[in-house]
């Protein structure tokens, strides 16, 4: 069956065929099908998830999985949040994303932070019960980055309880412990259910 993720990311495309791997699906992302970006309006996560999931599966009659994710800074009110893919501005990279936080962070003892994720599925457009998950990977904001696996603010991210940042840890790690790999695992209980 094909059903369709709604990114444009190839990084998150990409992590998401391995975290759906079980299910067998043909998973594709919305930029394949040249579905453009669901306009991100809404003031939470899973609202967010939500406008993107019920926009890509209208243009796409498939179903689809959306994810509204991001970091969340304790010491900056929790910011980036969902702005996180454009805290630098809409013209935007990773690099200029980074370079905000670190700046912002500056001086800042309270580096607390986690990564928040809601995931949606429906079956199409107008489904009525969609499946929603949501988790959270707690670690704190280093200003160097480091590590090469993995993209957005991953090299910042020191993961809670290790000495690897989110970028260091090999991809099946990191599916087990990231808030997209927690929310993943909930949503396949929810679809097995």
């Amino acid at each position: 069956m094909r059903v369709v993720l709604a990114t444009r990311n190839d990084g998150k495309l990409r992590e998401m065929q391995r975290l759906f791997a079980p299910c067998g699906w043909d998973l594709v992302s919305q930029a394949a099908l040249a579905i453009d970006s669901a306009e991100e309006t809404r003031t939470t996560f899973v609202e967010n998830a939500l406008d993107k999931a019920r926009h890509v599966a209208r243009l796409s009659g498939a179903p689809c999985i959306a994810d509204d994710s991001g970091l969340v800074v304790e010491s900056l009110g929790g910011a980036p949040g969902i702005y996180s893919a454009r805290f630098a501005g809409s013209q935007r990279s990773d690099a200029d994303n980074n370079a905000e936080l670190i700046r912002r962070l500056e001086g800042e003892i309270n580096r607390h932070a986690h990564f928040y994720c809601a995931m949606v599925y429906i079956e199409h457009a107008d489904h009525p019960a969609p499946l929603i998950a949501t988790a959270r990977w707690q670690g704190t904001i280093i200003d160097a980055p480091r590590g090469d696996n993995g993209f957005g603010y991953d090299p910042h991210f020191l993961v809670k309880g290790t000495d690897l940042t989110a970028a260091e840890l090999d991809a099946q790690t990191k599916n087990r412990l990231s808030h997209r790999g927690q929310a993943a695992a909930l949503l396949l209980g929810l679809l097995r259910g």
